[in-house]
């Protein structure tokens, strides 16, 4: 019987190939398995696309193997848990047969990244190795070149927001709103109107060729937006 492959949670940055870490691009130069979703069958898996440069330098790319299964954007628990567990049957399926596999993510895989998911189905039975990568808000930080949090404040990450929202206001001096395309005038207004004085800019298509810098919240809320709320208290 062959010897169980291991499985690699790859964060690939936030968009540019030149932020892959050095062990990132090792690992993606030599592993036979390559797993890439994507939100639909007519959309091209952003991760995918940050690291197609790295995979097409290696002599054998036309022999790797791209998994590309579908991770729909959906807040169905039930029909979320059976596609999780879809695709780690079929990732388990590689690793019994002793090949390694590599889950690439966007940003870091321990931040909102659906690997966690599959790595929580899969931990205990297979060796992983979870490889960090650079998070969508430090490089939107570094995009303005201005510190993210200083001393001792307190950074809040938000990744949809409900009514712990005004506990998150009062006690953070950062905060940064993941997938803020998701952003509601109201919640905007909200933000707005507290009183602490506060700096607020948005990033679009952050690292990418594309990308935007925006004073406030952004309004045309392309997918891959984030916006930071740094308050200013004395």
């Amino acid at each position: 019987m062959a010897e169980k492959g291991k499985l690699y949670g790859i964060g690939v940055g936030p968009g540019d190939t030149e932020l892959l870490t050095l062990k990132a691009a090792r690992i993606l130069k030599t592993v036979p398995v390559v797993f890439t979703p994507k939100s639909s069958k007519e959309k091209e898996s952003i991760a995918l696309s940050i690291v197609r440069p790295v995979l097409e330098e290696r002599k054998d790319y036309k022999r790797l193997m791209l998994v590309t299964p579908i991770f729909p954007m959906i807040e169905d628990k039930d029909e979320l848990e059976k596609i999780w567990t879809s695709a780690s049957e079929m990732i388990a399926q590689y690793l019994n047969s002793g090949r390694d596999v590599a889950f690439i993510t966007l940003g870091d895989p321990s931040v909102f990244s659906t690997y966690s998911y599959i790595q929580k189905k899969l931990k205990g039975s297979y060796e992983i190795e979870t490889v960090p990568g650079i998070t969508s808000f430090t490089a939107c930080a570094a995009a303005r070149n201005e510190a993210l949090v200083e001393q001792n404040d307190v950074l809040t990450v938000v990744p949809k927001i409900d009514d712990r929202l005004e506990q998150i206001l009062e006690y953070s001096d950062s905060v940064v709103l993941m997938k803020a395309s998701r952003n509601t005038s109201q919640l905007e207004q909200i933000i707005e109107e507290k009183e602490r004085p506060k700096d607020i800019y948005s990033v679009q298509n952050c690292t990418r060729e594309n990308e935007k810098i925006i004073e406030g919240f952004s309004n045309e809320k392309p997918y891959l937006t984030t916006t930071v709320i740094k308050f200013k208290d004395d």
